[in-house]
């Protein structure tokens, strides 16, 4: 059977990353992005590198009905996936009392509104075809309070959250849903929230390559969750064993 995986966010970072691996593996994608000019340069690189099929939609993901307007397009187009990623995302970084709220707001929609309303489309049609793996992009912040990205953290525990009580529905019908949490990667998400001087981004930082091996193995494992690196499993049992208080000195002095 052709399969194909359906990625939100990959003309960078990680997305770039995982729509290179299930391009290596010969899975044809459907690659979503806001800019048309780099997302058909990414699909002429991948289809002549690869042998792959290509398709492409630009879309932007903060605005009403952007997930209906993607289901609507691959129907369109005339297949069905079998993977789904949602990876688009970004910070707004710094004092609560002084983060652009719009800016908040469009986070909260391409995190947490968007990636339901992809998971509500096109997990019905997976079911129906008894299979389908999807994979959401959470963070080490998904596992904690974030003093200085505290909207941003509040997303990403949603992600968590609401991907793996689906995930337990789900048991049984063939489709499993994995949340990705990587920790500081080396990408453009920290320079375009303003972060790429604070301590987080200077230490321990991966590489998007390997931070997409490991989301990849674990979504095909079908594991429920996978925290990318043993630095960041290490940040994420501390969150878990140490008081809130100490946590949240330890993130403020990362997030400086």
């Amino acid at each position: 059977m052709t399969k194909y995986a359906l990625i939100t966010g990959t003309t960078s970072g990680i997305g770039k990353a995982i729509a290179e691996k299930f391009a290596q593996e010969k899975i044809n994608l459907i690659l979503v992005s806001r800019d048309i000019q780099k997302l058909n340069k990414q699909a002429d690189l991948l289809s002549s590198q690869y042998g792959i099929e290509v398709y492409v939609i630009a879309a932007k993901l903060e605005k009403t009905a952007a997930a209906l307007k993607i289901y609507e397009q691959v129907k369109q187009i005339g297949i069905k996936i079998q993977y789904l990623v949602n990876n688009a995302g970004f910070n707004e970084s710094g004092p609560f009392v002084k983060t652009d709220s719009a800016k908040e707001i469009d986070m909260i929609k391409v995190h947490a509104i968007c990636t339901t309303e992809m998971m509500k489309l096109f997990i019905p049609d997976m079911v129906e075809n008894k299979y389908g793996r999807v994979l959401n992009l959470g963070s080490i912040a998904s596992h904690m309070a974030c003093p200085n990205e505290s909207v941003y953290a509040a997303t990403k525990a949603y992600v968590l959250s609401v991907s793996k009580g689906i995930g337990a529905e789900l048991k049984g019908t063939g489709v499993t849903i994995t949340t990705l949490c990587p920790g500081a990667t080396h990408t453009e998400f920290a320079s375009k929230a303003g972060m790429e001087h604070t301590l987080l981004f200077r230490i321990f930082v991966m590489e998007p390559k390997a931070v997409a091996n490991i989301g990849y193995k674990a979504l095909m494992g079908g594991k429920a969750s996978v925290t990318a690196g043993a630095y960041n499993k290490l940040l994420v049992l501390s969150s878990k064993l140490l008081p809130d208080f100490i946590v949240n000195s330890v993130t403020k002095i990362m997030l400086k």
